[in-house]
């Protein structure tokens, strides 16, 4: 469970590392890359995406897993001065369902962009590749979904998650 912590004065915020992740996204140039290629079909989605990614991060950072939880930042001076207005959930929800295969693989390019740049920096001249497993539980016939391995619930339909990082980095390379 997420505590908030509400502070008097009017510059402090318990969301401090943020900072520190805007400054990196920036450095690395991850912000101009979300803006030029990932393109909606939709005109006014375009507009928006920044606003909500830049929320989404936020939250995810600061270990927000439900988007009903992200009016905690509603008002952080950190999140206001980043020039970021956190939306009601239903609106941040509405715009992940514009996300269509296109668009989830134009992150996927992006993030491959972003890693390959962090690649190149690091001068590295061999890297280990992490693969690791997660199991998501579904409920019904989704469609995809098997019988597999699954700790939690033997038997249950379920989706085996593949993910590969970079170890040296510690960072996230691709999924399946």
């Amino acid at each position: 469970m997420i505590n908030k912590i509400d502070f008097a004065a009017k510059n402090l915020t318990s969301n401090a590392g943020l900072f520190l992740l805007f400054e990196t996204a920036k450095a690395n140039g991850i912000f101009e890359l979300i803006d030029t290629d990932l393109v909606f079909d939709n005109e006014s989605t375009n507009k928006i995406k920044m606003n909500h990614i830049k929320a989404m991060l936020c939250g995810h950072f600061i270990g927000i897993d439900k988007l009903e939880r992200l009016k905690l930042l509603q008002g952080d001076p950190l999140i206001t001065e980043f020039d970021i207005s956190v939306k009601e959930p239903e609106t941040i929800s509405r715009f992940l369902g514009n996300f269509s295969y296109k668009a989830t693989q134009m992150l996927r390019e992006i993030n491959f962009k972003v890693f390959k740049k962090l690649l190149y920096k690091s001068k590295l001249t061999s890297i280990t590749v992490d693969i690791d497993s997660c199991v998501i539980n579904v409920e019904g016939h989704q469609e995809g979904a098997a019988k597999g391995y699954n700790p939690k619930k033997p038997g249950n339909l379920c989706y085996n998650i593949q993910f590969a990082f970079c170890d040296e980095l510690k960072a996230y390379i691709t999924g399946l």
